[in-house]
């Protein structure tokens, strides 16, 4: 009789944080389903709000399953929006050069932080937190004012509707269809690609390798620096393009902007099921877990009552609860590792 297959880790992780969604979406859509809650468009909100940090997210994955962390991206988000708004307004520039210019500032921040740790050895959350003082500050020598933007082409890209045949129909009888913006679209095309990437490219299953094992890794003849200096690379990349598209939606530049993003990023990997350890994670998990984020937002919001200070206060408490269920089915790994190693040996005396 054949065995059924076994729930990986991360298929257990994946199924705990979707459930959780939904779990709290639908319970939103009971409780305040005469505020609106229940509509269409509260759900595509949810990717609309939440497209740059979606983008930044998956890039934190790619770190994160190598077993290293990037506390940088919120602040190149904010250099990468005041850069924008500042060669649009005062420079007189297009918005492709603002493009092209946040993809460059992402690269950049990707292969000097990718380069100091994978081929220096140092440790990754210093070098991204000097990082993410080098970004801040570099957006405060920029302007310390906030930048309105101006710019047509720009305005068109972040206003640009795109109906979904999905709506409701008020009382007057006329049906509303729910709308999204570009910015999600490219944000769900990350998704889809990144997935693929860490799934079916050797480079996806080097970094799960790496995570795991570095040592097992390197014994296996895996080109460990190469596949984590990419991994910054791809990462700094995201950051550069997840910062356009949260400009996109802030039409600004200011220097407090984006501030604290890195942590919600991390939190969305982490509630995903990233492990903080490495080896295990999906940016499906990931898209999720910023899902959750958006989810609890939006119900702070349309109860009225209670400070907005209560998202990060429950945040960390499902941040925290990840992190305890994690390391219980780590040790569970571990425990049933070392009991086949006893056996083995025992097998062997």
């Amino acid at each position: 009789m054949a065995k059924k297959p076994k729930l990986s880790k991360t298929s257990f992780l994946l199924m705990i944080t979707i459930i959780m969604f939904a779990v709290m979406y639908i319970a939103g859509m009971i409780i305040f389903n005469s505020r609106g809650f229940a509509r269409p468009q509260m759900f595509f909100n949810l990717f609309i709000s939440n497209a740059g940090l979606i983008v930044i997210a998956c890039g934190l994955t790619i770190v994160m399953i190598t077993g290293g962390i990037d506390i940088s991206v919120g602040s190149v988000t904010a250099l990468v929006c005041m850069s924008s708004a500042d060669i649009m307004q005062n420079k007189g520039m297009s918005a492709y050069a603002a493009l092209i210019l946040s993809l460059v500032i992402g690269l950049l921040f990707g292969l000097v932080q990718g380069y100091l740790v994978t081929y220096l050895k140092i440790q990754p959350f210093i070098i991204t937190l000097a990082g993410m003082f080098f970004g801040r500050g570099l957006t405060a020598v920029i302007s310390t004012d906030m930048i309105a933007i101006k710019n047509k082409t720009f305005l068109a890209w972040a206003n640009e509707k795109m109906y979904i045949p999905i709506g409701y129909t008020n009382r007057h009888g006329v049906t509303i269809n729910s709308y999204i913006y570009p910015t999600v679209v490219v944000a769900l095309v990350v998704v889809v690609l990144i997935s693929i990437m860490l799934r079916f490219t050797k480079f996806g299953r080097n970094l799960y390798a790496i995570g795991g094992n570095e040592q097992s890794a390197i014994m296996m003849g895996l080109n460990v620096n190469r596949t984590k200096m990419k991994a910054y690379v791809l990462d700094g990349f995201l950051a550069g393009l997840g910062g356009f598209l949260f400009c996109l939606n802030s039409c600004a530049g200011f220097v407090e902007q984006a501030k604290g993003l890195e942590m919600d990023a991390i939190s969305a990997a982490v509630i995903g099921g990233t492990l903080l350890s490495g080896g295990v994670g999906t940016v499906v998990g990931t898209l999720f877990g910023v899902l959750i984020k958006g989810t609890i937002a939006s119900l702070i919001t349309t109860q009225g009552t209670l400070s907005s200070w209560w998202v990060r206060i429950v945040l960390s408490i499902m941040l925290c609860f990840f992190i305890v269920l994690q390391a219980l089915i780590g040790g569970v790994s571990l425990k049933k590792t070392a009991e086949k190693k006893i056996k083995k040996a025992a097998a062997l005396s």
